[in-house]
Order: C-alpha cells, then structure tokens, then sequence
C-alpha cells in the first residue's frame, strides 16, 4: 500500500492536471461540436442527418472556423485553470505557441476528416463526426497535452534553471561557474 501511495504523491500533480485538461478539453468541444453540425449539418445538436448547411461542400472550412473559436475557450480554461501554477513567459509567447500547437491538432483532426470524406467517400454526419470529432480530436488531444506541457506551460523549475544555466559561450560557462553564486575552483 505504501508503493501505491508512495507513486501516486509522485504523479498526483499530472493526474490533476489531465482531468483539468479533460473538463477544458470537454467546453471545446462543447463549442467545437455544435458550430461545425450547424455550419456542414444546419444541425448544431449533432442528433442526425438533417440537412445541408452553409458549408456542407467545405467540411474542412467549417472544421477550421469551429477549431479556432473553441481554441479561444480552452486557451482561456488552461491558462487560468489547468495550469495556472505554472509559470507565465508572457502572454504573446504563450498565446502563439498555443495556436500554432492547436493548428497542428487541428491539422490532425483535418487529415482525418479529409480523408474519410475524400478518400473513404463517406458523406454523413455521423462519419464526419467519427473521423473529426472521436478519432482526429482524441489523437489531436494527446498531441495538445504532451506540447502544451512540453512548450507552452512550462514547469517554473524548467525556466528557472534555465535563467541560471549560462550560455555555452558566456564567461561563466567558460569559467566553469553553472550557478552564478561563486566562482569555480581550478
């Protein structure tokens, strides 16, 4: 039992952070889900087949247009919940690399998208669905995790190590100092 306990303390930080992740990741959709329906279906409540919508011929437009607006809310759900512990770098830094890292999601979710509309030939809602918004979204979301921990919110002890670690080439790499606080002894 002590094990259990003794592993659990050591990802108990990661466990919080993916359900927090997951609920973000669940209000996305929420927004995701009903705008791309409506916008290829005329049906936001993705029940059925109900129809041709604005961009029922231009799937992956509409896949762009529902991503971009659901990126909005989960940029916002982690940053200020999910990892608000972690360190900000700044809110310019942070907001490109989460939409260039949501683009690559997304193109994920395209590619899976394009190729059971164009490859495959499946024109319902429900393929659509499946292909974009169960397989393309849950390989995109694995993707988003691992890089939104990875680059966009990083660790505090990762950027402070990085702020004492000097430079290859400055004086006090070449001196031997790694700290900063005392020069090295030869």
């Amino acid at each position: 039992m002590k094990l259990v306990t003794t592993l659990y303390r050591q990802v108990e930080h990661l466990v919080h952070e993916v359900a927090k992740f997951g609920l973000v990741g669940l209000l996305g959709m929420a927004v995701d889900l009903p705008i791309y329906n409506w916008l290829v279906f005329n049906n936001p409540l993705v029940i059925a087949d109900s129809g041709v919508g604005m961009l029922h011929h231009k799937p992956l437009t509409a896949k762009f247009i529902s991503v971009t607006a659901a990126t909005i809310a989960t940029y916002l759900g982690n940053r200020h919940w999910t990892w608000r512990h972690r360190e900000r770098s700044g809110l310019h830094r942070e907001y490109v690399l989460f939409f260039v890292l949501n683009g690559i999601g997304l193109l994920i979710a395209a590619a899976c998208l394009g190729f059971s509309r164009y490859v495959l030939d499946l024109h319902s809602w429900l393929a659509d669905n499946i292909s974009a918004n169960v397989i393309g979204l849950g390989l995109g979301t694995l993707f988003r995790f691992w890089s939104y921990r990875k680059f966009v919110f990083k660790e505090e002890i990762e950027l402070e190590e990085a702020e004492r670690t000097p430079a290859p080439d400055s004086p006090a790499a070449l001196d031997g100092e790694t700290t900063g606080d005392l020069p090295a002894v030869r």
